[in-house]
């Protein structure tokens, strides 16, 4: 395993911001190459404790001469957010500057080539997402984690890529898969596949790639028992994808969690500000008109409080982990059983 330091100059003189980036070298040139990285929204850290977890299997693999193909790892993939404390909380998904989401407006290149991409004049944020899409190109699977306010564990996969992503979804243990095409804000996933679907079918080779955001459970759910168990999931993937060399693990079976367009989601907002008290969890059916939540905006009062109703049936995928809330923030994220009549074009959620 190589260890090296990235450093990301600041904006101001004096500043500068640096993460490591680990690498394992693979014994076979025609074999798929891993990239890994994880806290892109830098208080996001169920990713950065399973990539920990995964090491020690990685370190493993290469004393044994199985890594088949090159293996790149960020656990930290941004050292800017995670210095951006306010108040004691890490404000880790926009950077302070440029009010811009870590992780949109990255490079969309015409072809798989980052060399072209030039730091004069660029901000911090931008120097850092040019960074780390330089560290990703050439990889066939890149795997970006995250996690949501709470939630299931699931992927974002682009429906070019589905479904010859199915093994990587049962590998990992996910509880659903939501599939989207065209933009999503630039970020960074889609930066990672843009250019190879400029390509022809026979160059792209897309059936060899595996591009996709994990979104891992909730902010809170970093523990011991989850890093292993994510850790085991990406092991898994690894393997399954040729990555890693282990014919005594068991062969990936189907996929059979909820698969589901983006189109189907549901963002339901609060209709008014108030206490959030939640009658669903991430996980839980609905039918249309069940209640999700009540929203306590004058307590005490005589109809101080307003339901919040299932626009259609569903699953639920993620809620919000605060209990406050203002008119029009988003509380739930719903799997439809059929698309939505709202349906946002680009990102979900800013």
């Amino acid at each position: 395993m190589q260890k090296t330091i990235e450093t990301i100059m600041g904006d101001t003189e004096g500043a500068a911001y640096s993460f490591p980036v680990f690498r394992f070298e693979g014994s076979d040139p025609a074999a798929p190459k891993a990239y890994l990285q994880a806290a892109l929204h830098a208080g996001e850290l169920p990713g950065t404790v399973a990539i920990d977890a995964l090491m020690p299997k990685l370190r493993k693999a290469e004393a044994e001469g199985r890594i088949r193909g090159a293996i790149t790892l960020v656990p930290h993939a941004n050292p800017v957010g995670r210095a951006q404390y306010h108040f004691g909380a890490v404000q880790g998904r926009f950077h302070l500057g440029t009010r811009t989401n870590f992780n949109r407006d990255f490079p969309l290149l015409e072809k798989p080539d980052a060399s072209t991409l030039r730091d004069e004049g660029a901000t911090v944020d931008q120097r850092l997402k040019h960074r780390l899409l330089q560290l990703s190109v050439g990889h066939e699977i890149v795997l970006d984690l995250h996690c949501d306010d709470e939630g299931v564990a699931y992927l974002y996969v682009p429906k070019a890529l589905w479904p010859g992503m199915e093994n990587c979804a049962a590998a990992m243990g996910v509880a659903a898969v939501i599939l989207w095409e065209g933009s999503s804000g630039a970020s960074f996933d889609e930066a990672s596949l843009h250019p190879y679907l400029q390509m022809p079918a026979e160059e792209a080779k897309l059936e060899r790639r595996a591009v996709t955001t994990v979104e891992y459970r909730g902010l809170l759910d970093v523990d011991r028992s989850l890093a292993q168990s994510d850790a085991d999931g990406l092991y898994r993937l690894l393997v399954a994808r040729g990555v890693i060399e282990n014919p005594a693990l068991p062969r990936v079976s189907s996929f059979a969690g909820l698969v589901a367009p983006i189109e189907n989601i549901e963002m339901v907002t609060a209709p008014r500000a108030g206490a959030i008290l939640f009658d669903v969890k991430p996980g839980d059916r609905v039918s249309k008109g069940d209640r999700l939540a009540t929203i306590v905006h004058a307590a005490g009062e005589e109809g101080g409080s307003t339901d919040v109703l299932a626009p259609q049936a569903g699953y639920v995928l993620t809620r919000v982990f605060r209990r406050s809330t203002y008119a029009g923030d988003d509380l739930v994220k719903l799997v439809g059983d059929a698309p939505s009549a709202s349906t946002r074009e680009g990102a979900l959620e800013d």
